[in-house]
C-alpha cells in the first residue's frame, strides 16, 4: 500500500453520510486477540514477535471476507508515517510508538485495519461513518471468524479470550461513537453527560482514544467492561444511550437557533472567516473553528460548504498529515503557517451564505 495515495484521499468514515451523521461522525468496533501457542506481545522478544507477523500477516492477507487489502510493515516505518496512520485512525498510537516486528492490513475505502502485533497479538477494526454499530459488528464478527478458522485464539472457558490487558479480556470488544457535540460544550451541558455516562461505567476519551483529549467538540464514547457481558450486550448497551445523546444535543442546538439565531451565526461566520484568511493557524484552534462550521452546516446557518469537506479538513490538517503534503519536515511554527495556507487554498472557493 502506498502512503502517499492517501494524502489526497479520505476514509469512508469521513464521507458525513449514515444515519444521524449530523452528529455522529463515525462508528467503530475493535476486537483484541491472541495467539494461543505465543507469549503475548509484551513478553515476546524480538524473534517470537516476527515470527508471530509472519503467520498472522499470511492469514490477514488471504482474507476474502474484507475487500481488498494492503499489508504494511509498520516497523519499517519512519515516526511521521506512523504518525500519520495514527491521525488517519488506522493503528493506534502505542501499535505506532512499540517496537520490534509489527504491520497493518488496511481496507482500500479505510473502513478495516488488522493491526499486528499491538499490546495483542492482533487487533481488528471496523470504521463506518455515521450511526453504524450493528454494520460494523457483522462486518467484524465475520472478519474474525474467518480468522478464526485458520488460528488457534488464546480462549479460557471462564475468562473469554485472552488479552494482555486485563481490562480487554472476556469479549475483547470495544464498541464506540465518535459523537459531535458542539452545543452540548458551548452551553456546558456537557459535564452532565459525562457524570450519567460513568455511573454506567461507559467512557468519554478524545478524537485518538485513550488518553487522548477532546478537540473540536468530538467525544468518543465506548463500553469500559469486556467481562462478564456477551458481545451483543455490550453493543445494545451502547445502543440505548446514544440516541439521548444525539437527542440532546438535537435540543440544545434546537434553543441555541432559536433562543439567539443571530449570534449564532455570527459564531459560525466568524469562524470560517478565520479558517478564510488566517497566515498562521494551531491545531487546536483549526479543530475549534471548523467544530463551529460543522455545526452551522448542520443547523442550516450556512451553504457553500459540505460536510465531507469539513470532515476532511479536520484530519488532513493534522501535523502529519500536513508535512506528507508538503513532502518536508516542519517545525511547529511552520507546520501553522502551513495549515493556514492549506486552508485559504481549500476554502477559497467556499462562499458561505446564510439559509
Amino acid at each position: 500500500m502506498d502512503l502517499e495515495t492517501l494524502t489526497v484521499t479520505s476514509g469512508e468514515w469521513l464521507r458525513g453520510t449514515g444515519p444521524d451523521s449530523d452528529i455522529v461522525v463515525s462508528s467503530r468496533i475493535r476486537l483484541a486477540r491472541n495467539l494461543a501457542q505465543f507469549p503475548f506481545p509484551p513478553q515476546a522478544d524480538d524473534g517470537t514477535r516476527m515470527e508471530i507477523e509472519q503467520v498472522l500477516r499470511r492469514r490477514v492477507e488471504s482474507l476474502s471476507c474484507t475487500g481488498r487489502l494492503g499489508y504494511i510493515s509498520v516497523d519499517s516505518l519512519d515516526q511521521l508515517d506512523r504518525q500519520f496512520l495514527v491521525e488517519r485512525q488506522l493503528i493506534s498510537r502505542e501499535h505506532a510508538e512499540t517496537h520490534g516486528p509489527r504491520g497493518v492490513g488496511i481496507g482500500s475505502e479505510e473502513n478495516v485495519s488488522l493491526m499486528i502485533n499491538e499490546e495483542d497479538h492482533l487487533r481488528i477494526q471496523v470504521l463506518r461513518s455515521g450511526y453504524s454499530l450493528d454494520e460494523c459488528w457483522n462486518d467484524i464478527n465475520r472478519i474474525d471468524d474467518a480468522l478464526e478458522e485458520h488460528v488457534t485464539y488464546a480462549f479460557s472457558e471462564e475468562f473469554g479470550y485472552l488479552t494482555s490487558c486485563p481490562t480487554n479480556c472476556g469479549t475483547g470488544i470495544r464498541a464506540s461513537v465518535m459523537l459531535h457535540l458542539p452545543a452540548l460544550v458551548l452551553t456546558k451541558e456537557i459535564q452532565k453527560v459525562f457524570q450519567a455516562l460513568q455511573k454506567i461505567s461507559l467512557a468519554v476519551r478524545g478524537l485518538y482514544g485513550e488518553g487522548s483529549q477532546a478537540m473540536g467538540d468530538f467525544y468518543q464514547i465506548s463500553n469500559q467492561v469486556t467481562l462478564g457481558q456477551s458481545e451483543d450486550q455490550i453493543i445494545s448497551k451502547l445502543k440505548e444511550v446514544v440516541p439521548n445523546i444525539i437527542a440532546y444535543e438535537r435540543r440544545v442546538r434546537k434553543a441555541l437557533v432559536k433562543e439567539n439565531r443571530q449570534r449564532l451565526h455570527d459564531q459560525v461566520s466568524r469562524a470560517f472567516g478565520i479558517l478564510q484568511s488566517a497566515q498562521t493557524i494551531t491545531s487546536e484552534e483549526t479543530m475549534h473553528l471548523l467544530s463551529s462550521v460543522r455545526m452551522g452546516i448542520n443547523l442550516g446557518l450556512v451553504e457553500g460548504i459540505e460536510i465531507p469537506t469539513v470532515n476532511e479538513l479536520f484530519i488532513h490538517t493534522q501535523p502529519a498529515h500536513l508535512q506528507k503534503l508538503r513532502h518536508e519536515m516542519l517545525e511547529s511554527a511552520e507546520r501553522n503557517v502551513a495549515r493556514a495556507a492549506y486552508l485559504r487554498q481549500r476554502l477559497a472557493r467556499q462562499e458561505p451564505h446564510e439559509n
